[in-house]
């Protein structure tokens, strides 16, 4: 119970739900044992005056006994039929309070995990997959509720159910509780023991479903490639062996599952023949009456469920244990990304790096050396490198997704780590090299960074990233659904439309990290054309493996494997013959061969 009691804030917070759950549990457990005393009174009253109307045989009298003893037959039938009734009305009360409770905390607790998630740093999300990541918020909140819910409603009903029913019991006869009472953790004991079976081949069940969906939804994904090369065959081989995985593990729970009922009810007619048993045996020794027995028998039931589902809850507690445990260990990790002064002003745009040096902190890679630049207010830069030279690393600093390593990094000369986060974020425009649009209109997907999107701000920005005409040449324009990831869209088409979104926040500093990597050459220079006029007044800075994206900038620095080899204009490192020019010149063949 160590880790569930994080949520005791939740417990607390709807405490009124709890209180009225437990009123309402006592309450039915009231109009459960109350029935059962008038079926003991019921009973009595027919054996007792059974003889006395006997008696009164082939007399006028007999008549007249009959209907007083009918009347009042029928008064305990009807008192325990609104008895009954009552109960049900007041268990619709204790799901209402309680069951609504589990809800409400995990409407919560998915919140709470989820706004935590947005907090964590770039990092936490690379040492973490997505799946555990979304089973987490999903399944092992679900079984946290569980929980929440019917272990503490049924948990609640044995409490007070033993409380108020063993004292009755024993009053009536303490010889003829203990026999009732014999079989009872026997039956828990089992069920316990066998819903963890149940739960153990369940989970076998779900990872093999989960490697039989992952499995088609490959072979469906692919199927261009699996008919290309032939491998129909041995594609349905495979299937077939999973599915028969499948299959063994489902078998293997049924006959658990089997048993499951089977051991309950053999349990109950254990302690029932018991009861019976020596029920008789008071009986016939004077000392309880027949309807003794038969309420005995109704308590012996009453007992039972709630017994029976101390194993279950016990096992749904142990389940949600160790849910909450891996939640929490979610919500113990903090962001490193933290503003010393939490300063919210307006940039101008300065940039600079002094001795910036970065390691990632999950692979160990250090991707830049003592780097050192300065872009002036309005001004452009142009990174240029190959791939894995560290130029997207600058990117991920200036926007503070990770921290340097040492060294420091500056904004219109005020260290980043001053600045609030989101008011820095929100005057940064990044165009990623990986483009992600969601799966959403391209008008939402475009005026994303944008609290009240104006139509015209967004149409603007579509023909500055030169894809305005392709949005309406689609039969519905802007509300045209980019579909999951954008996968109704081309390459090119998809980093425009980043470009677009990036853009139409009018951030202060521009972001472009080798975001024309999937354009041709023709519509490259047609984008960098349009972004003149974009750039003109704002800090811009282009990353590209590309030497023709970086015409446009004011100043050009050149990285290999982390370090800064050169620094000028494109036509000082041209003249220089180092390594800017050796791309520049292979990048030329290729353009002319490909031409």
């Amino acid at each position: 119970m160590k880790e569930l009691k994080y949520l005791n804030k939740y417990l607390y917070k709807y405490k009124w739900h709890l209180i009225l759950g437990l009123l309402f549990v006592i309450i039915s457990n009231v109009f459960q044992i109350i029935p059962a005393q008038m079926v003991r009174h019921s009973i009595d009253l027919v054996v007792d005056n059974i003889r006395v109307y006997r008696s009164f045989s082939n007399s006028t009298a007999q008549q007249s006994f009959f209907e007083i003893f009918a009347r009042g037959i029928l008064l305990y039938a009807v008192l325990i039929l609104v008895m009954a009734l009552l109960r049900g009305v007041f268990l619709y009360f204790v799901r209402q309070t309680l069951i609504v409770m589990s809800r409400l905390i995990e409407y919560d607790l998915k919140n709470e995990v989820f706004n935590h998630y947005q907090s964590l740093p770039l990092s936490f999300y690379r040492r973490n997959n997505t799946g555990d990541l979304m089973n987490r918020i999903s399944e092992d909140v679900g079984r946290v509720r569980m929980y929440l819910g019917p272990s503490i409603m049924y948990g609640m009903q044995l409490i007070t159910l033993f409380i108020m029913l063993i004292p009755v019991m024993f009053a009536i006869s303490a010889k003829l509780t203990w026999y009732a009472l014999v079989p009872l953790p026997i039956l828990s004991i089992s069920i316990f023991y066998v819903n963890n079976i149940i739960e153990h081949r369940s989970e076998q069940i779900q990872k093999s479903q989960s490697r039989l969906s992952t499995f088609v939804q490959e072979a469906f994904s692919g199927i261009r490639v699996i008919k290309s090369f032939i491998r129909e065959r041995e594609s349905v081989i495979n299937f077939t062996k999973e599915s028969d995985e499948y299959k063994r593990q489902s078998l293997k729970l049924t006959r658990v599952q089997s048993l499951f009922f089977p051991l309950i009810m053999g349990l109950i007619g254990l302690s029932t023949i018991l009861t019976v048993y020596a029920g008789s045996v008071e009986v016939i020794n004077g000392s309880l009456t027949f309807g003794n027995i038969a309420e005995f028998i109704i308590y012996v039931n009453l007992l039972t469920w709630p017994v029976a589902s101390l194993g279950w809850t016990t096992s749904l507690v142990q389940r949600a244990s160790a849910s909450q445990k891996r939640i929490n260990e979610f919500l113990k990790t903090k962001s490193d990304i933290v503003s010393d002064k939490n300063l919210s002003i307006e940039i101008k745009g300065k940039v600079e790096f002094h001795d910036v040096s970065f390691t990632y902190p999950d692979t160990g890679i250090k991707a830049l050396k003592n780097i050192s630049f300065v872009i002036n207010e309005g001004e452009s830069l142009a990174i240029i490198g190959t791939t894995g030279s560290g130029k997207s690393t600058v990117s991920n600093l200036i926007s503070r997704l990770y921290d340097v390593t040492a060294g420091e990094v500056r904004i219109d000369n005020i260290p980043i780590k001053d600045f609030n986060l989101l008011s820095l974020r929100s005057q940064t425009g990044v165009v990623p090299q990986d483009v992600f649009l969601f799966s959403d209109t391209i008008f939402n997907n475009i005026a994303f960074g944008l609290l009240k999107p104006a139509e015209a701000n967004v149409i603007q920005a579509a023909k500055d990233a030169d894809v305005y005409s392709n949005i309406t040449s689609f039969p519905q324009g802007f509300n045209t659904r980019v579909g999951e990831r954008g996968i109704t869209l081309s390459g090119g088409q998809k980093q425009r439309v980043s470009i677009a979104r990036a853009v139409v926040r009018e951030p202060k500093i521009l972001i472009l990290d080798d975001a024309l990597s999937a354009v041709d050459t023709k519509t490259e220079n047609t984008i960098l054309n349009s972004m003149k006029k974009i750039m003109q007044g704002r800090t811009s800075i282009i990353i590209s493996h590309r030497v023709s994206s970086a015409k446009l900038a004011n100043k050009i620095i050149v990285l290999n494997e982390g370090i800064l080899v050169e620094e000028g204009t494109h036509e000082s490192l041209l003249a220089h013959n180092g390594t800017y020019r050796d791309l520049y010149e292979k990048q030329m063949q290729t353009e002319d061969v490909v031409g």
